[in-house]
Parts: C-alpha cells; sequence; structure tokens
C-alpha cells in the first residue's frame, strides 16, 4: 500500500515550540529589566522612589498586621529583602508569560506593560507619602519597557522567520492539504524546516538587539542605584561634626560589662544595632536640609533645623532600645550612649495644651508614631538624638535625627528620620502601628534573657556558667533568678549599670552531670513585680515569659 505523509501548514515540531518560548521569554524578561533599569535611573535623576520599593512600600502600607507580624517573626531584620525579592520574582515571572504571548500578539505584551504602570502608579497612591518623582520613573520604567519590546519583538520576529514565518523554505509536500505517495516522495518531504537564507542573520540581530537592551538597561539601574549616595559636602554624615555634650556623662562604671564570652557586650557597637522598620530603602538625608516642625495644640509652632539644633546644650544618655516584635530570648533590642537635646524642653519651648496627650511624630517616609505626652514630660532622658556611640546617627539608625524615649518599646517613642511633631490627641489621630491593632502607650515589659550557654549548645560537664541579659527600662532590674532542671531558683549575680534606663548583664555558676538540661530565667524590677511565666505573644504591646534553653554536657 502507497506511503501517505500529509504535512499541514499549522503543524510545529516540539524543537520549533521549544525555540519561540526560549526566544519569548527572552524577550518578556529583557522588556521588564529595561522597565526595571530606566525607572530606576529616573527614579534616581528624581531623588523618588524607585519602582520596586514603590509596589513594596505600599504592600507593606496596607498588609494585614498578621502577616507583617509574621514576616518579622520568621524572617526577623531579613524581612525586607524577602519582600523585595518576592516582588521581582513575580515581575519576572509575569514578564516571561507576556514575552512568550507577545510573540504572536504584540498588543497583549503592551497591554501588560500598561498594567504593569497602572499597578505601579496605584502604588504611588497607596503608599503613605506624597511621590510625584516615584510616579514619574514608573512611567518612565514602563516607556522604556515598551521600547525594549518594540525592537526585541522585531527582531525576534527576523531570528523565528526560518522556522516558519516569511523566510521560510517550503517543499511541495508543505503545502497545505497535499499529498505525494511512494518512497520517492517520503523522502523528499522534510520533517525539519529548510534553514532558508535569513537563519544567520536574523539570529545574530536578535542576539545584537538582546545584548543592547541587556546593557543599557544594567547601567541604567546601576547609574540610577549609584545617584542617591551621591550626598557628599556639609549636609553628609561624614563632614557633620557633633559638639560636645553640655554636661559629659562619666565613663561607664566599672564592672558594667561582665566580659564572659558568649554573652552580649553591654554597649552595642553601632553596626550591630538591631533594626526594625517599614523603610525599604533607607532614607539618605541632607543635614544642611533637615528641619523639625513641632506644631498642633501648641500655643507656638516653630521650626528647627540641624545648625540651631547643634548650637544647643546637648546631652548625653544611656538608654536601651527595645523593639515590641522581640520574641522571648529574641535579640531585637540594644543599648548605647545616645546624643542629643531634651525632648521636653523643646515641647516646653512650644506650649503644650493641656488635652494634648498624644505626640504624633512623623518620618520623613511617612511612618507615624504615637508617645504619651506626660512619658516626655515626667522627668526622664528623651532625646531629639543625633549621635549614638560616639559619632553621627547612621543612616540606618535615624540621620541626622530621631527620637529616642526610655521605657517604651520604638513603635511609640523611636522615630528614626524625624521631621515633624506635632502635639494632638489619642481620641483624634492614630499613629501607623495603632491603625493595625497595636497598643498607644505600650511601656517595655519586665525581660530576661539567656545568652551562656548557647541554645542547644555543647558545654563540659561539672562546673557551668550561665550568663544573659535582662531589662526594664526606665523602672531598672533588682534580681535576676535562675534554675536547670526545674528545680529550685537561686539568685545570679548582677553586673554595674549606669542607671535604670538600661539592660543589665548577669552572672551564675552551677554544676551539671553529663546529658541534656534546661535552663529558665525570669528578672524582678525595682517595683518588686516579677518576670511572669505565661508566655504571651508579640502583639498588642509585648511578648512575656520565662526564656528557657536547653544544652548538652558532655
Amino acid at each position: 500500500m502507497p506511503h501517505v505523509t500529509i504535512k499541514t501548514r499549522g503543524e510545529q515540531t516540539p524543537p520549533r515550540d521549544r525555540r519561540r518560548v526560549a526566544v519569548g521569554v527572552g524577550v518578556g524578561l529583557l522588556a521588564v529589566g529595561a522597565a526595571l533599569g530606566f525607572g530606576e535611573l529616573a527614579a534616581g535623576l528624581l531623588r523618588a522612589t524607585s519602582p520596586v520599593v514603590t509596589v513594596g512600600d505600599a504592600l507593606v502600607d496596607n498588609s494585614p498586621a498578621f502577616l507583617m507580624k509574621w514576616a518579622i517573626e520568621i524572617f526577623g531584620t531579613a524581612d525586607k529583602a524577602v519582600l523585595i525579592t518576592g516582588v521581582l520574582v513575580v515581575l519576572v515571572l509575569a514578564g516571561a508569560v507576556l514575552g512568550v504571548v507577545a510573540l504572536r500578539r504584540p498588543l497583549v505584551g503592551y497591554a501588560g506593560l500598561v498594567l504593569f504602570a497602572a499597578a505601579g502608579l496605584a502604588a504611588v497612591a497607596l503608599r503613605r507619602t506624597d511621590d510625584l518623582g516615584a510616579a514619574a520613573a514608573v512611567v518612565v520604567g514602563a516607556g522604556a519597557g515598551a521600547v525594549a519590546l518594540a525592537l526585541l519583538l522585531r527582531s525576534a520576529r527576523h531570528t523565528l522567520e526560518p522556522w516558519g514565518g516569511k523566510g521560510e523554505a517550503e517543499t511541495p509536500a508543505d503545502t497545505e492539504g497535499s499529498a505525494s505517495t511512494g518512497p520517492s516522495a517520503q523522502d523528499s518531504a522534510p520533517t525539519v524546516p529548510a534553514p532558508g537564507p535569513d537563519r544567520g542573520p536574523g539570529r545574530r540581530g536578535f542576539v545584537f538587539t538582546a545584548a543592547g537592551v541587556l546593557a543599557a538597561s544594567g547601567s541604567a539601574g546601576a547609574l540610577g542605584r549609584w545617584l542617591p549616595s551621591l550626598t557628599g559636602g556639609a549636609g553628609s554624615r561624614a563632614e557633620l561634626a557633633l559638639p560636645a555634650p553640655a554636661a559629659p556623662l562619666p565613663a561607664l562604671p566599672p564592672g558594667t560589662d561582665l566580659g564572659v564570652p558568649g554573652l552580649e557586650p553591654f554597649t552595642t557597637p553601632n553596626p550591630d544595632f538591631y533594626r526594625i522598620d517599614t523603610a525599604l530603602t533607607i532614607p539618605r538625608l541632607d543635614s544642611t536640609q533637615w528641619t523639625l516642625r513641632v506644631h498642633g495644640l501648641v500655643d507656638r509652632p516653630f521650626e528647627i533645623d540641624m545648625d540651631e539644633l547643634l548650637s544647643r546644650e546637648l546631652v548625653e544618655a544611656d538608654i536601651t532600645l527595645a523593639c515590641v516584635s522581640n520574641q522571648i530570648g529574641g535579640d531585637l533590642i540594644s543599648n548605647t550612649r545616645w546624643l542629643g537635646f531634651p525632648l521636653a524642653e523643646l515641647l516646653r519651648e512650644a506650649g503644650v495644651h493641656s488635652g494634648a496627650d498624644q505626640i504624633l511624630s512623623t518620618s520623613s517616609d511617612g511612618w507615624t508614631c504615637g508617645t504619651p505626652t506626660e512619658v516626655v514630660m515626667d522627668g526622664r532622658d528623651s532625646l531629639l538624638a543625633v549621635g549614638m556611640g560616639g559619632e553621627p546617627l547612621p543612616h540606618v539608625n535615624g540621620y541626622p535625627a530621631r527620637m529616642v524615649v526610655p521605657g517604651l518599646y520604638g513603635f511609640v517613642s523611636a522615630t528614626k528620620w524625624v521631621t515633624d511633631i506635632k502635639l494632638t490627641r489619642f481620641a483624634d489621630e492614630q499613629a501607623y502601628w495603632a491603625q493595625r491593632g497595636w497598643g498607644v502607650r505600650a511601656p517595655v515589659k519586665t525581660m530576661s534573657r539567656i545568652d551562656v550557654p548557647a541554645p542547644l549548645g555543647r558545654v563540659e560537664s561539672g562546673e557551668v556558667v550561665l550568663a544573659g541579659i535582662a531589662w526594664a527600662q526606665h523602672r531598672g532590674i533588682d534580681a535576676v533568678e535562675v534554675r536547670v532542671d526545674d528545680g529550685e531558683w537561686w539568685e545570679a549575680e548582677l553586673a554595674e549599670v549606669p542607671g535604670i534606663d538600661t539592660w543589665v548583664q548577669w552572672v551564675s555558676e552551677t554544676t551539671v552531670d553529663p546529658g541534656n538540661h534546661a535552663v529558665e530565667v525570669r528578672a524582678t524590677d525595682s517595683t518588686g513585680f516579677t518576670q511572669p511565666f505565661e508566655r504571651v505573644e508579640p502583639v498588642p504591646d509585648g511578648a512575656t515569659g520565662w526564656h528557657r534553653i536547653r544544652f548538652t554536657a558532655t
């Protein structure tokens, strides 16, 4: 029986399908890369927020509180990097799909870029700050993506022509509906299309176009990332000269730091100071252009700039800051010596009205914080800080100025990059985290932590050193007790402290046999309150419970 080979024009061989998908993915990724790179460049030139960060900020600002709490618990200080990575992954996947579809339907690709731009502009509108520059960066990025898509699609058509486009070489057996019989007909009907005259130049043209788009996008993105760092001159952190305090604090008393290996040092080095905030990119403010506005329910609203602030009599204070998100035994707590101007004096200059029970402070990125007015005015060392650890505030810690209020968790007291202080009422306005169901007064709870031995660590049996830290800012710690394997409690030795606003180190020794053991710790503050056993999650105003670790003695 004669062999019949029938091939219709619409059929595609698997290699051709794979090639088309690969080219489409490349087109989509390069178009998205162009949008991101030139959007970054526009943001850098305009000193605005980049499109990716704009979307991330909008997600942070509009995510439910439980989701943000989960992210901090799971990822800790890496939560911001994880969010940005997630946004980029979504863009990459969407771009790859759009690129494949755009090879057949270019309008769909352009429509996808329009949707990306619309999402970016919506994110600008949903952020807590007005940023026309961020909107412009989104538009520029989308435009660059559209231009790149047009160039890539045009080049891609040429490289795909030999596989079914204009330049495909057909044989008689390839015509629609034709049939041939006999062995010679079978031999003359190839299953792989002929290369065609444009195959080499078309492929090279696409590679050159893709390489050009990639180089331009990468260069634009790198330049956009570099531009914000060009903050030199008098307003840069490196050029800011802090004055000496009007009355310098004495050196820390002997015995403040016990020097136990593995124990948290009493003073936290600036690079190790914990960071928890909602800023996806660190604001890099110019101190010569920084001003603080004090207004609201006051008699004499005013503004103060950095020169005027530094001309005043600055004071020092040793203060431990703690994050409300800190879990039992967590490390979202640090201690240092601060330099700044008393907040209470600023408020007295403004003349606070009797009903203004809230200090609503705002950072340069629009984050807000509500602090009880009476706490700042009760005589504690509440500061408008400009220095920490003997140097200007690092950018990540609030340069050029921030609030520091001992005894309260940071989310109600420690506004970084502060630019606005408004006296108002809790009943009238809610700060960022209060809007999400967190506490509004949030005094730091009495807590303690075990640092030595390390959790699940291994030590030699016999005499074992136990050590850690305890804190109850603005109350102070009177006692720390430890116990091993649910036995009797005994009191640990406390280190010296410069005051009641810092943590304190503790140390003790015990004898253990080989095997697995558990250690627990609890602290008692100067009011006689002892850290409770019951474990409470950080939301809405801080965790409680005894810290317990296990270790192995060999």
